[in-house]
């Protein structure tokens, strides 16, 4: 309440009376912008928690082909890829089906691709798969600018070794035709939800919220901070599972 003093003039009273109208407005002012700046930082936790809630869910429902590494092609179809020659070994000897297609890149440190039910994908999905591949393979620490990935029929992939001769864990024969694709080295790395690993042609049908990568000089962790902060995802570990080697985005 504003009190009228009858000592001085109605003209200073006025002067008084609009200095505290004046005071309380600017009290107003900065408790809406509290108030504002409350909200916004209500909104950032609740978002952060949403956030957490769904990588809970998602760690507690994780999907048996998270295992290895792993994208969906264009159309959807699953491609899934060892990790090394333990995974190599347990990916064709448990997961390989008669209508899926097989890849290996044409290089020593390639890991083995299973595209599943691949036999009804189309070229597009084809090609994605042997990017994936390809780029998962050695070529890509030793920045090379394409490599050839060749895919074929499971009846062609056998762990019989020709006569006096050995294969080790993770290794197979491939008999008969080999169809070949040449591809340059490229991942993508996308979040919408959740993260969409693969590579640009897949990932950008996906998502426009996502991150290409190619052979270069920065270490794995370091561009998984980056990729994390481009795609505002806090984990980088969840990241860094899906880097081939050194990288630069591209």
């Amino acid at each position: 309440m504003i009190e009228i003093d009858p000592r001085i003039s109605i003209f200073d009273n006025l002067n008084i009376i609009y200095s505290k109208i004046k005071e309380i407005k600017k009290k107003i002012n900065n408790l809406e912008k509290q108030i504002e700046n409350n909200k916004n930082k209500l909104e950032k936790i609740e978002e952060s928690i949403l956030l957490e809630k769904s990588m809970i869910e998602r760690k507690v429902r994780k999907r048996w082909y998270e295992k290895f590494r792993w994208f969906f092609t264009s159309n959807n179809f699953l491609l899934i890829a060892g990790k090394d020659a333990s995974s190599n070994e347990t990916l064709i000897n448990k997961y390989l089906e008669k209508n899926d297609l097989v890849f290996h890149a044409d290089i020593h440190g390639s890991p083995f691709g299973i595209l599943k039910d691949g036999q009804n994908a189309k070229e597009e999905d084809i090609f994605e798969a042997a990017k994936f591949v390809g780029s998962y393979s050695r070529a890509w620490k030793e920045k090379l600018n394409s490599i050839e990935v060749y895919y074929v029929l499971p009846d062609q992939v056998s762990k019989k070794a020709p006569s006096g001769e050995y294969l080790p864990r993770g290794s197979f024969m491939i008999y008969g035709k080999k169809n070949y694709v040449r591809t340059d080295l490229e991942v993508a790395i996308g979040f919408e939800g959740d993260l969409i690993p693969g590579v640009p042609e897949s990932v950008s049908k996906k998502t426009y919220n996502y991150v290409v990568l190619i052979p270069g000089d920065t270490k794995p962790y370091e561009i998984a901070k980056k990729v994390a902060d481009l795609l505002r995802y806090p984990y980088i570990d969840d990241i860094i599972k899906f880097i081939p080697g050194s990288s630069s985005i591209k």
